[in-house]
């Protein structure tokens, strides 16, 4: 199993979102995508989730383009809210079986209870690291062959990271490609072993995390310094 990402552009009118982007994915490894703030994370993911199309190059899934088929073994969690006020944790799990053939609703369970969340709760009550672990559930409820979460660290406590983090390695297998999306790098160098960077949309290197750290006795914030020396995250 393999994903790949061949000369991938996107433009949008005036803009040009993401360019050239080439690289191979393999299971067994989770990624951090690293970037600031409109470096083209978000429009690479959901280029590759089959959300948009690219404008020129494509991405492939078994080396095959991705299609209405691959697209049910990639599972991707966007920034954005997509749950109605009205429904509770419980129907959320309803809703996502309804669109899914890999989701377990016995999963989606074990992960909700290793996160303290009732299914009763309603979504309207949820305060956003609540909605974060929520998020993340239902994602990873999914028996996915490719897991793509974008900035799943947003705006909640530390706490809630951890608990987040947990499940991300909890659902992490040899069998799957994990990739994370975030600005908090020290947050994710603990869990990742691959770093993907991007950088203007344009492609800026893959690296292996341990092999920073012993070969190169740097970090992987330090690596991210040096990549965008001068740009400050957002």
């Amino acid at each position: 199993m393999k994903l790949e990402s061949i000369n991938v552009t996107k433009k949008f009118p005036g803009k040009v979102a993401i360019e050239n982007i080439s690289m191979t994915l393999e299971p067994g490894h989770i990624y951090a995508l690293l970037g600031p703030n409109g470096s083209g994370k978000t429009t690479w993911m959901k280029t590759v989730a089959g959300l948009i199309k690219a404008t020129s190059g494509e991405v492939k899934f078994n080396d095959v383009a991705v299609n209405t088929d691959s697209r049910k073994k990639i599972a991707y969690m966007s920034t954005e809210p997509y749950f109605y006020d009205w429904m509770t944790v419980g129907d959320v799990g309803k809703y996502y079986q309804d669109f899914f053939d890999d989701f377990s609703m016995e999963k989606y369970d074990e992960l909700l209870a290793g996160m303290n969340l009732d299914k009763k709760l309603k979504i309207k009550t949820l305060s956003s690291g609540m909605m974060a672990k929520l998020k993340i559930a239902v994602t990873m409820g999914r028996n996915a062959d490719v897991y793509m979460l974008d900035e799943p660290l947003n705006g909640i406590d530390l706490i809630a990271r951890d608990e987040v983090m947990r499940m991300v390695l909890t659902s992490a297998s040899e069998d799957n490609i994990m990739i994370i999306s975030s600005h908090l790098v020290e947050e994710l160098e603990a869990v990742v072993d691959r770093a993907i960077f991007i950088q203007d949309g344009h492609f800026a290197g893959m690296y292996d995390v341990e092999q920073l750290r012993v070969m190169d006795s740097i970090s992987l914030a330090d690596k991210y310094r040096t990549v965008y020396g001068g740009v400050r995250e957002a």
